[in-house]
């Protein structure tokens, strides 16, 4: 039984994914990143790979919707690897990625993490940026925001008393 997909031209099939799915794609990759630029590159890489595989997703039963989506979403997680990602984090155009592996993680980071370290000054948010969504040590973030350990140890502890003032406002 043949795909709705293969009798289409390669060209055909690849102006139907973007039609269908790029939109989509995009929204994807924005939640995990929370920079709208950024993934429009990623779904634009998302659509080179799907023309380099068209043939394949050609002959697929189905909807070709899962492969790109898990393109796109191995295209963050590889983007967030790469060591470009670990420059100093600005308060203008900071946007900490959310993580890859669960849908239901990016909501509850976007609605209860996002503003709770925007909350924060510059200064203590990289801090914790650094040290909990990047995943390094305290000597590793000194070294990249330019300051000593002792500084970074002071805004990591008054970040942390601040976010919990702020998060359990009357505990007392």
């Amino acid at each position: 039984m043949a795909t709705p997909h293969t009798a289409m031209s390669r060209s055909e099939l690849l102006g139907t994914l973007m039609r269908d799915h790029r939109d989509a794609l995009v929204s994807y990759a924005e939640r995990m990143l929370g920079d709208r630029g950024l993934a429009e590159d990623i779904a634009q890489e998302t659509m080179i790979r799907a023309w380099r595989n068209i043939d394949r997703l050609r002959g697929a039963e189905g909807s070709p919707r899962g492969w790109l989506f898990t393109v796109t979403r191995h295209l963050v997680i590889d983007w967030v690897r790469k060591p470009h990602t670990r420059r100093e984090v600005t308060a203008d155009s900071h946007h900490e990625p959310v993580s890859a592996t669960d849908d239901i993680e990016a909501v509850q980071h976007a609605l209860v993490v996002g503003p709770l370290l925007g909350r924060l000054s510059p200064e203590h948010r990289a801090v914790l940026v650094h040290i909990y969504l990047c995943d390094r040590t305290i000597k590793e973030t000194a070294g990249i925001l330019g300051v000593p350990q002792g500084t970074v140890k002071s805004r990591h502890h008054n970040a942390l008393r601040k976010l919990r003032a702020v998060a359990q406002p009357e505990a007392a």
